[in-house]
């Protein structure tokens, strides 16, 4: 249907969106002149377009100029459907002088946008870059720049070259208002104006770059008036003509080197001027061209109209609009040239109108727009294309009308949220309407402005409850009495929005886009576009006088078939116009409430019937009696509002856009229009189907043959019927869809919902594009548009072949209904494509995603299994996972069937491709891992292990999964199950790490311990000792782990090499105090473990040094120069029985006493050998310990009495320091008791200590008493006597030889003289002489060696007198043994038998 015929209506769709009113850049001019009455004219508005405006390449595409005038200030707009600009709107007051209505003319010339102002009693002009100089490119990729009015404030307003004061004479003509301004070739600013004394004056401003003074040119009628008059002169001759030839209505058509001055004037006469010949050119009469009267001849036209349009194939054509009382006449002329520079007009067309008061009309070569306010004061705009209309049949435009009057509120309703809702339903009332009612109801006492959408709800709701509250003066009211008194507060503020609404809504004017075709209307701050209507919604929609004009055979080829839709038509009308509202209400709650529309039209049919007082009913009888086929009249509507399309359409590759189209209709403003355009649409359409499924209710209820077209199938009835249901859900799921505003989300929630997308691989598809800012709040229709829809709907128009729209320019009617066409099929709820919900997940719209699914599914079998994903989704997002889990599971079983859930499933790259519904159910695992989920993530796993009983790659995966996930909560049983039941080994080793890490680090020790293991011991272990051998001691306790595993298994040989191999590194690494507590301990430990054993098994194999262990996945070890060092060969296996352990724990032992006397050797003592050991013992005092140690290691005790004697030098040659000092190290050994009667110092007691040693570990060859003596005298210490007196008793000889080492001679000679009288029995007992000497004794001896080199040493100090009287003593008294020894030794020779 839609191709049989052209639209023949328009709709009028607003532009004003939901943002605060604009700020625009304030500027302001004050002239040196007399100021005049603001309120001089009325307003007034127009517009201005870009040559370009058409081109696709263009930086001017889409993109013009509108302007309003009140008073002395004048509101410039620059407006795009392609980009937002920025700083688009200026506000300029030239103070005192009113402008002109229709003052405001713009040109264009190569790098400059000209504005050229006219008011009462000045002209100016402003210099504007032109927007293709703006940028740096001409094409436009940004989806925000700068408009041509950014920097305005920049340009000097005052330059008086840029200015002029209309001259007093000729002087402006005061009856008339008509300007005309243009730009000539030179650059030259021109001004026509109506003088004072008939005729036209030319001010002309030299250009901006040449100097130059300011011109008038007067141009004036000679004494001999002609029809065509040729003489015409620039004169300041006055009074030769009347004041009838005063334009009141002037145009003028610019040529290469000239301009054409086109005047209206009040004789009725149109005039013709050539300004650059000053010249008359024509004159004519235009009432010759309509009905005249006498008076009508005699009045002056000050009601008449004049437009221009040009067209380069068919030239020059002038619409001018004759007013007459009561009715009026357009006459369209083509201007046509002659000989000799002559011109007259063609008479094309005359069109009469019988509208009282025009307020605009604009021209084509083709089409007359005309705009009037109608008796009652309303908006009334028609169409006409003056060459094919040959009856003068006007096309109608039906406007947007104002919204109703009064609002009901049924008393169990909220009136507050009743009429909150519906004002600020989008669609329905502006914000700037909103926030002068806003003023004016709080009385001025707050200034309200730039208020966002939901600061302006909330500050209505506080205006009115304030006021509301302030008029309640009882304490107490009755339920009925408050309600009444809210509906009374908030139905007066209705009223304010009302009555501001509707003065913001009046047209001023209206705007033709030649190039593109595109119409506006200009109304006060705001502007809407018409647009044209499909059929059906011409039919629908047009009044009972037009449809019964209607061109029947117009709509189809069949003629009867056009009259069947047309009666059908009637039928429909007729119903729509007896529905009350609470009939259409129950309509709309059936629908809402998920309840079927079937019922609801049965319902409102018994209501229609029953409440039939103006016999409707048998006029829609009589009107189907008319229908020859009404089942097909019916199906042929149906089909044409129907958009439901195949798969393949649907999915048309998505081309990237070429850069000119990146853009097209990319603004709010274009996105405004186009679904401004789907919710009329639907509004309608809606209304059409409603009234629709009624009277196929009544052609039920009829079940006449004859009216049901010759005996019609019941059950074809039946399956029309069950067609309509679903097209009016749609329509009100779309329109609804078009009145649901979008949610503002923070950034970092659209960041965070980009990642989980990201996880479904949805983030890169065309569904999801940058989030761009707008202005105000936006529909969620909007925002698919803007999103999404946009890119599809240009590309599909421009880059898919056989396109039938042209590459170069655009054409606004046609590209208006192509998008709005092509957008429906994807707001389609049937239709295979899913990118409506996807926009709105990927936008964050979840709350709108739910209802919108809520009110889809109990009806649309198509995507079901996308509609309970994406339902899932919404409640993953309200946090209810459950009623997500459901959703996704039963969204699998659609999985391989629809569009959406194909992608989504589709595999990445190197990804092993396995069965759709598992690829699903790893997608949506995914998302629920990251949204931290895992209780339903193993309810999903589990679900999905049923589909892969085949698939042990799956499997293994969601195993893995379970498992992870019952060990992230704590499940420790349920996870180790799940990792046993893991076919994969691979996996398996990864979970049992995993486990045993995890479960080390929660200390959940026992559960980790008491696991069976099953076929898994090894692995196990494994686990543990390299996880032991590769972290910390102290903060891991994998050794203790390890132990108490095999413990628990009565393995009690490994058990105690782990605790001796922890000991071990204890003791390398862990160089602390508390290591070497533990050190022993682990000793202790494993030395129990050997004693639970047999004796001949009590045996360990030694750990190896260092810690270097073969570990799989090991970096090899380097050499400095970076290449790999050769592996070590094997080392010697060595055994350590009971023995070895209990002396590896003494050592221990005894390290952890040595640390904890002295915190400071603990980084040396940990891994000491016993020798070290000891040397840092005695350093540290503690001898009993270090005697202990080398008794058991079997070490000799000589360090040991070298370190004490050494202590006992340091406390004799010490103060009191040291002696108190030394009482710690005396107090750690083991002291016997005393018995003295005085006091004992420290000193005493360590010489006491080392006496004792010396007593109670006796040496071979009396070793330790020389070591000890030797360290005395090295230090020239003098011998204590209790050491003397030892060591003769043991070896007085070595006692002499170490006197004679250090030179003590006198000391040695002592020893020697002692040494003899003993031998001869004088003290022989001290001596360790049994039997002195005499015959019966044993062989005696004497060191002979060491006391000749006593006299030797004694004989070479004979220059001391000491010396030598030491030697005479030794000398005499060795002779005199001598004698006493041959004495003896004689004797026993002669006693011998």
């Amino acid at each position: 249907m839609a191709a049989a015929l052209a639209a023949r209506s328009c709709l009028e769709l607003s532009a004003a969106g939901r943002a605060p009113p604009r700020s625009p850049q304030e500027l302001s001019f004050v002239p040196r002149i007399a100021p005049l009455p603001a309120g001089r004219y009325s307003d007034s508005a127009g517009g201005f377009c870009y040559q370009e405006s058409a081109q696709l390449g263009a930086a001017t595409r889409n993109r013009w100029v509108r302007w309003s005038t009140s008073g002395d200030t004048v509101e410039l707009v620059e407006e795009s459907l392609d980009v937002n600009l920025l700083n688009n709107a200026v506000r300029l007051r030239i103070q005192g002088c009113p402008f002109l209505p229709g003052g405001i003319h713009l040109c264009e010339v190569q790098s400059h946008l000209v504005v050229l102002l006219v008011t009462a009693q000045t002209v100016h002009r402003l210099l504007l870059p032109h927007p293709a100089r703006l940028y740096r490119s001409e094409l436009i990729t940004e989806s925000q720049v700068q408009s041509v009015f950014t920097d305005i404030s920049k340009i000097h307003i005052r330059d008086p070259s840029n200015y002029y004061v209309i001259p007093s004479v000729p002087g402006l003509a005061p009856n008339s208002v008509a300007s005309a301004a243009w730009l000539s070739s030179e650059g030259e600013a021109l001004f026509a104006l109506p003088s004072a004394s008939g005729g036209i004056f030319v001010l002309k401003l030299p250009p901006p770059d040449a100097p130059g003074s300011v011109s008038v040119v007067e141009l004036k009628q000679s004494s001999v008036v002609q029809r065509f008059l040729t003489g015409w002169m620039p004169t300041a001759i006055r009074g030769d003509g009347g004041p009838s030839d005063v334009p009141v209505s002037l145009s003028v058509h610019c040529l290469d080197h000239d301009a054409f001055l086109f005047a209206l004037c009040q004789d009725h006469k149109l005039r013709m001027w050539s300004y650059k010949d000053q010249m008359c050119l024509m004159v004519a009469d235009l009432l010759e061209f309509m009905p005249v009267s006498r008076d009508l001849r005699l009045a002056a036209g000050t009601g008449h109209r004049l437009r221009l349009a040009f067209s380069q194939s068919l030239g020059l054509y002038l619409g001018v609009y004759m007013h007459a009382p009561k009715r009026g006449q357009f006459c369209v002329f083509q201007l046509v040239s002659t000989e000799s520079n002559r011109y007259s007009l063609d008479h094309i067309s005359s069109l009469f109108s019988s509208q009282e008061t025009l307020v605009d009309f604009a021209l084509t070569s083709a089409e007359i727009w005309a705009l009037w306010h109608n008796e009652e004061n309303q908006t009334v705009v028609k169409y006409i294309n003056f060459e094919q209309n040959v009856a003068g049949q006007w096309n109608q435009v039906f406007v947007q009308p104002l919204p109703e009057e009064e609002v009901t509120v049924r008393q169990d309703q909220d009136p507050r949220e009743i009429y909150l809702e519906y004002l600020f339903m989008p669609g329905r009332f502006t914000n700037a309407a909103i926030q002068k009612a806003l003023q004016i109801f709080s009385q001025g006492t707050e200034r309200h402005m730039d208020l966002t959408w939901d600061e302006l709800r909330k500050e209505v709701t506080l205006a009115v409850e304030n006021e509301f509250q302030g008029s309640v003066t009882e304490y107490e009211c009755s339920p009925e009495e408050f309600w009444q008194l809210q509906v009374e507060f908030w139905s007066k503020f209705y009223a304010c929005c009302l009555q501001y609404q509707e003065a913001l809504s009046r047209p001023l004017a209206l705007h033709l886009n030649p190039y593109t075709s595109m119409v506006c209307l200009l109304k006060k701050g705001s502007m809407s576009f018409l647009v044209p209507c499909s059929l059906v919604d011409h039919l629908y929609l047009l009044s009972n006088e037009h449809l019964l004009t209607e061109d029947d055979a117009a709509i189809f080829e069949d003629l009867e078939m056009s009259r069947d839709v047309v009666c059908l038509v009637q039928c429909l009308r007729l119903i729509g116009e007896s529905i009350s509202m609470e009939m259409a209400f129950i309509m709309e709650m059936a629908c809402s409430r998920l309840q079927p529309p079937e019922k609801a039209a049965e319902q409102i049919l018994e209501d229609l019937i029953s409440n039939d007082t103006e016999n409707v009913m048998e006029d829609i009888h009589s009107k189907l009696q008319e229908i020859r086929n009404p089942i097909h009249a019916i199906g042929l509507l149906i089909r044409e509002m129907d958009y439901e399309t195949d798969a393949d359409m649907e999915r048309a590759p998505h081309l990237a856009l070429r850069m000119s189209l990146s853009q097209l209709f990319g603004s709010s403003t274009a996105a405004h229009v186009v679904c401004g355009g789907v919710a009329k649409i639907c509004t309608v359409r809606f209304l059409l189907c409603r009234d629709l499924l009624i009277l196929q209710q009544l052609l039920l209820r009829l079940g006449d043959p004859m009216v049901l077209g010759g005996g019609q199938l019941f059950q074809s009835q039946q399956d029309l019927l069950h067609r309509t249901s679903p097209l009016l859900l749609s329509y009100f799921l779309i329109r609804w869809a078009s009145q649901c505003l979008a949610s503002d989300v923070p950034v970092d929630t659209l960041e965070s919902n980009l990642q989980h997308l990201s996880v479904l691989e949805l983030a890169d598809t065309t569904a999801l594009t940058p989030h761009k800012l707008v202005s105000g709040p936006q529909t969620i229709v909007e925002l698919f548009f803007q999103e999404v829809a946009r890119k599809h709907i240009i590309s599909r128009l421009f880059l898919q072949p056989n396109t039938s729209l042209a590459e170069t320019s655009l054409n606004w009617p046609h590209l208006i209904t192509s998008i709005v066409t092509d957008f429906l099929p994807l707001l389609w709820p049937s239709n295979p494509s899913f990118l409506f919900p996807e926009c709105l997940m990927g936008s964050c719209q979840y709350t709108q995603l739910q209802e919108y699914i809520r009110l889809l599914q109990p009806w649309c079998h198509v995507n079901m299994g996308s509609c309970c994903f994406m339902m899932g989704r919404c409640y993953l997002v309200m946090g209810e996972g459950h009623k997500a889990l459901d959703c996704f599971c039963q969204a699998a079983s659609e999985v391989g069937r629809e569009e959406f859930l194909d992608r989504l499933i589709q595999p990445e790259e190197g990804e092993v491709v396995s069965t759709p519904r598992l690829q699903y159910y790893n997608k949506v695992l995914r998302l629920l891992e990251m949204l931290g989920l895992p209780e339903l993530v193993i309810e999903l796993a589990t679900l999905a292990i049923m589909e892969s009983a085949d698939d042990w790659r799956s499997q293994a995966t969601l195993r893995t999964c379970i498992f992870k996930h019952h060990l992230d909560l704590g499940h420790n049983s349920e996870a180790y199950v799940a990792l046993t039941q893991n076919p994969d080994p691979g996996r398996q080793l990864d979970c049992l790490r995993q486990l045993v890490v995890v479960l080390c680090e929660r200390s959940q020790l026992q559960d980790l311990v008491e696991f069976p293991y099953v076929n898994l011991h090894n692995e196990v272990v494994g686990i543990i000792e390299s996880h032991a051998r590769a972290v910390d001691l102290m903060t891991h306790n994998y050794y203790e782990l390890l132990y108490a595993f095999h413990v628990y298994r009565h393995n009690y040989r490994k058990a105690g090499t782990v605790m001796f191999e922890y000991g071990m590194r204890l003791g390398r690494e862990v160089r602390t105090l508390r290591g070497l507590q533990k050190q022993g301990n682990c000793f202790l430990a494993a030395i129990n473990c050997l004693r639970l054993i047999r004796p001949e098994y009590a045996w360990i194999v030694q750990p190896a040094s260092g810690a270097v262990y073969e570990r799989p996945g090991a970096s090899p070890k380097r050499s400095h120069d970076g290449e790999c060092m050769a592996v070590p060969s094997t080392r010697q296996i060595e055994i350590l029985e009971l023995e070895d352990l209990e002396r590896e724990c003494l050592l221990a032992r005894i390290r952890l006493t040595l640390v904890e006397h002295d915190v400071s050797a603990a980084a040396v003592a940990g891994n000491s050998t016993p020798e070290e050991t000891v040397s840092l013992l005695v350093r540290a005092g503690l001898f009993d310990s270090a005697i202990t140690l080398c008794q058991t290691f079997k070490l000799p005790l000589t360090p040991i009495f070298e370190g004490l004697t050494f202590k006992c030098i340091k406390l004799q040659l010490g103060g009191e320091a040291a002696q108190a000092k030394a009482w710690d190290w005396l107090a750690a050994n083991q002291l016997s008791a005393l018995v003295t009667t005085k006091e004992s110092s420290a000193t005493d007691e360590a010489w006491r200590l080392l006496s004792s040693y010396l007593e109670r570990y006796p040496s071979q060859n009396s070793l330790y008493h020389r070591c000890v003596i030797n360290k005395l005298l090295a230090h020239g210490i003098p011998l204590p006597n209790w050491l003397i007196n030892s060591y003769k008793e043991v070896d007085a000889a070595e006692l002499l030889r170490l006197y004679l080492n250090y030179d003590l001679l006198e000391e040695a000679v002592d020893l020697v003289l002692e040494y003899v009288d003993a031998v001869l029995g004088k003290g022989h007992q001290y001596f360790g002489i049994e039997v002195p000497l005499s015959p019966a004794s044993p062989t005696m001896w004497l060191p002979y060696t060491a006391i000749d080199q006593l006299l030797q040493a004694l004989r070479e100090s004979s220059a001391s007198e000491n010396s030598v009287v030491l030697y005479e003593k030794l000398n005499d008294r060795m002779e005199d043994y001598q004698q006493k020894v041959s004495v003896a030794t004689m004797e026993r020779l002669y006693c011998r038998p």
